[in-house]
Formats: C-alpha cells, sequence, structure tokens
C-alpha cells in the first residue's frame, strides 16, 4: 500500500509490471527511464541473475501531480518472469497499489500468458489483496512483429481481459505505447488514493 510521508508530504506509490518471462516488462522500465528528464528520476537499481536479460526488479520513482497537496511520487517494479522466481515475484508484488500485466501478443505465448496471469492472481491473494480490486492495466506488447505470429486483439481481449480494464497495444522496445500504459495505471492509482483519502 501506498506509504504518506507528512514531513516531506510526499505519498509513494508503488506499481509492479507482471507479466511471463520475455513480455517486456523490464523494456517498458528501461524505455520510460530513457525518457523522464534527470530531476524528476531516481537511480534504476537492478539485480542481475544468472538467467539472460532477467532482472530481480527495477526502482524507478516518478512524480505525477499531487493528491490535497501531497506530491506523488511512483516506484515502477519488474518481476522476473520465469517460473523459478516465484518467490521473488511475490516479494516484489507486496505492497502493490497497482500493477500492469505486460501480456506476450504471439500466438505461441498464449498459454505462458494466462499461466503468468493466473500467477499474479494467487500471489495476491496470498497477500490478502482482491485480484478484481486492485487496479489494473493490460498490455499487449510486440505488436511491432509480424502479424502472423501474432494474436488478434480481440482474442488477447477475450482471453485475458475479463475484467473489462484498460488494455493498451505496445511495442515496448521503441516505445508504442509505453507511456499510454503507465498513465492509465497512474491514473487509476491515484484515483484510488482520493477515494480513500491517501491512508497507507
Amino acid at each position: 500500500m501506498s506509504l504518506v510521508n507528512y514531513a516531506t508530504r510526499e505519498i509513494t506509490c508503488k506499481i509492479v509490471y507482471y507479466g511471463p518471462g520475455r513480455s517486456g516488462k523490464t523494456t517498458n522500465l528501461h524505455y520510460i527511464y530513457g525518457q523522464v528528464p534527470s530531476d524528476r528520476k531516481g537511480q534504476m537499481v537492478s539485480l542481475a541473475t544468472q538467467t539472460d536479460r532477467t532482472l530481480f526488479f527495477d526502482f524507478l520513482p516518478l512524480d505525477l501531480g499531487t493528491i490535497s497537496g501531497f506530491t506523488t511520487r511512483f516506484q515502477l517494479y519488474t518481476v522476473p518472469g520465469q517460473v523459478y522466481y516465484a518467490t521473488t515475484r511475490r516479494l516484489v508484488l507486496q505492497g502493490a497499489d497497482g500493477v500492469v500485466f505486460v501480456a506476450d501478443s504471439q500466438s505461441r505465448q498464449l498459454d505462458e500468458n494466462i499461466e503468468s496471469l493466473q500467477d499474479l492472481h494467487a500471489n495476491l491473494a496470498e497477500h490478502g489483496v482482491d485480484a478484481r480490486a486492485i487496479p489494473l492495466v493490460l498490455q499487449y506488447n510486440k505488436r511491432d512483429l509480424p502479424t502472423d505470429l501474432l494474436l488478434p486483439v480481440p482474442t488477447l481481449e477475450d482471453r485475458l481481459n475479463f475484467r473489462g480494464v484498460p488494455s493498451f497495444e505496445a511495442d515496448a522496445l521503441h516505445g508504442t505505447g509505453v507511456f499510454e500504459t503507465l498513465r492509465a495505471i497512474s491514473e487509476l492509482v491515484l484515483r484510488r488514493l482520493s477515494t480513500s483519502g491517501g491512508s497507507a
């Protein structure tokens, strides 16, 4: 849950990028980090693992507006998608205010997307969080790949977006849909904070 610092008049919110391995979670964060002015971002911290292209988490504060005179700061995290990092995923998800689920749009990845979404729900439940209540946005990544490799968006919506949450087509490598996704999850988190009075 969000942390309220009355001394600095700052609310810190945690957004976790979740999804199967190599779906583009880390690519999203790298793109955002590269575009945000240096005076508006903290250090990106990554813990590399033995496995190629896997980060334990990225840490990236972003300032996005104010609530009741408090500055809001967002921390963006990724989780490792591979199955054997289940414990790390659970830990990183703890205290999340919102989740971006990054799905791989390739036809051959559908089962992995579904499995990862089920994993997300199970981990939220383990933290006592109602998966239907937490702010969630879906991103259908890799839309830049050849059409014959990709599932149509209506199919992805049908199989993954049963809550009817905001969803975005993306090409995280080149930035298409990246900030739209971030803006949508930020607005959902801020709206929820505003209605709950910003309590931690």
